[in-house]
């Protein structure tokens, strides 16, 4: 798996536990503090390769320190940064992240360099070379641009996928279809399938997302797990009982699985299976590279470790 991880790349600074931030001048102690290299493209990148496929990412970040600090956690996590373009005008992304002792984690964001990405910057060439193209917070680069890279992609022979960044109380609809017949996989969460679809229901709204041309629609649903909704039906994954210490970059864990799944022709239930171990590997430490496991690792932990009781999938 050759894989190119492309849009938004953020510098984590995350705090735990954190049940209130102090009024005024006041100060506590915490047990944790740490920086990570994070975002749909950046943290899905560091996922990829834990779990063995070669990845290359691409975005913006500045050229500031931060700039500086995300690319070494990257490359320090075997992913190459050459395709980075950095920017002396705008700051790198960045995120400060108090995490609540039951691994909620509200958030402060800097948009940073992410949104200055464009045509000029993309990288054709490695892109037609790769086998795989992630495209990581479509609606921040806009969807004509988007729908361009995806478009030249699928040209190449590249298997596509596309993650949201936006909560769905901020999508429409419009932000996504120009570049939806270009997606082999679209992998959002059940928030980001009701605010895009428009729909009230989930099915609908995957219905929706499909009809506009996605392929596969895997969607992350928390602690209920992945739904699955293909050409050869619809499927629940139960997601794995695991204590959460952070759901940072779970999200991201769960798309960098099912790509490494679908990359060695699992079906997708159970390239959703390996999504689920690897969010839950992750969701047991601070921040979106917790966990030193690899791919054999991760299948064994889904082989060996209980699921949660499944629900009933949604009915539309």
């Amino acid at each position: 798996m050759r894989v190119v991880t492309l849009g938004v790349h953020v510098l984590d600074v995350l705090v735990r536990p954190v049940d209130a931030i102090p009024e005024g001048q006041g100060a506590t102690l915490v047990e944790d503090l740490r920086m990570t290299a994070a975002g749909t493209a950046g943290g899905t990148a560091l996922t990829l390769a834990k779990l063995g496929a070669t990845v290359r990412t691409a975005g913006a970040v500045g050229t500031d320190p931060t700039g500086d600090l995300l690319i070494q956690l990257l490359g320090r996590g075997g992913v190459d940064t050459g395709l980075l373009v950095r920017r002396a005008d705008t700051a790198t992304s960045a995120s400060v992240l108090p995490i609540r002792p039951n691994g909620d984690r509200p958030s402060l964001h800097l948009l940073g360099a992410n949104i200055t990405y464009g045509l000029d910057d993309v990288p054709w060439d490695a892109i037609a070379a790769a086998t795989h193209l992630h495209l990581g917070g479509p609606e921040l680069i806009g969807v004509d641009t988007a729908a361009r890279i995806l478009a030249h992609a699928r040209e190449h022979g590249t298997v596509t996928s596309v993650d949201l960044l936006a909560p769905g109380v901020l999508g429409s609809f419009e932000q996504l279809a120009a570049a939806l017949p270009y997606v082999d996989h679209l992998l959002p969460n059940e928030d980001q399938v009701l605010g895009f679809s428009g729909e009230g229901d989930l099915l609908a709204g995957v219905e929706k997302l499909r009809a506009a041309g996605a392929g596969t629609v895997a969607v992350t649903r928390g602690g209920d797990g992945a739904l699955v909704v293909g050409d050869d039906g619809t499927e629940t994954v139960p997601a794995f009982a695991v204590d959460v210490v952070d759901t940072t970059g779970c999200g991201d864990a769960f798309s960098a699985g099912y790509l490494r799944g679908v990359s060695l022709g699992r079906a997708p239930g159970e390239a959703a299976v390996l999504g689920c171990a690897a969010a839950a590997l992750v969701a047991g430490g601070l921040g979106s590279d917790h966990g030193a496991f690899d791919l054999a690792a991760a299948d064994a932990f889904a082989a060996a470790t209980p699921r949660k009781t499944a629900g009933q999938p949604p009915t539309g």
